[in-house]
């Protein structure tokens, strides 16, 4: 009888102590989570209608296949394109400066002819006309009028060519 009596006392211990455990602390987490049930449910808003997808159908038959080059690759040694830019003259003042960094400030006629007034990145004021020369990629004024000057640069075509761009200096104020 002495270990079902001490069975019974261990278990009246345990109960006694677990007892003890409950000291409250969670009343306030017990009272919000009754108050949170004891609302009342809300609606949900329903889902916004999606569009079905449109199909497009991509028409190239007249366009340029945009993975192949646009200027045609030369075979070595042949020369397709005779234009090149003339590397033997003197280089002009204003050909040390990128065009993007010229202004055009005004515009002038000296006799018969006309003349831009550009002003450079560091401040310097040149005055140019039809025939000279600006911008790092062989650029040459074809074009002056009151408010832009017309320029055609010769590039590299990426094949070992050449080709011309228009670029242009609009007035500035």
């Amino acid at each position: 009888m002495g270990k079902k009596y001490f069975h019974v006392i261990a278990l009246a211990t345990l109960a006694l102590a677990l007892s003890g455990c409950d000291t409250g602390e969670f009343s306030d987490l017990d009272k919000y989570i009754k108050e949170v049930k004891a609302r009342p449910g809300g609606r949900i808003e329903p889902l916004p209608e999606i569009k079905p997808y449109e199909r497009f159908l991509y028409r190239d038959a007249d366009l340029r296949d945009p993975f192949k080059p646009v200027i045609k690759a030369t075979v070595a040694g042949t020369i397709t394109n005779q234009l090149m830019p003339n590397t033997n003259r003197d280089k002009e003042a204003l050909e040390d400066f990128p065009l993007d960094t010229l202004r055009m400030v005004g515009s002038l006629d000296k006799g018969n002819e006309k003349w831009a007034i550009v002003k450079t990145s560091d401040g310097l004021i040149y005055r140019i006309k039809v025939g000279n020369h600006v911008g790092k990629n062989f650029g040459e004024v074809k074009s002056i009028s009151d408010d832009k000057v017309l320029i055609t640069e010769i590039i590299s075509d990426g094949f070992g060519g050449w080709i011309e761009r228009d670029a242009q200096l609009v007035i500035s104020e």
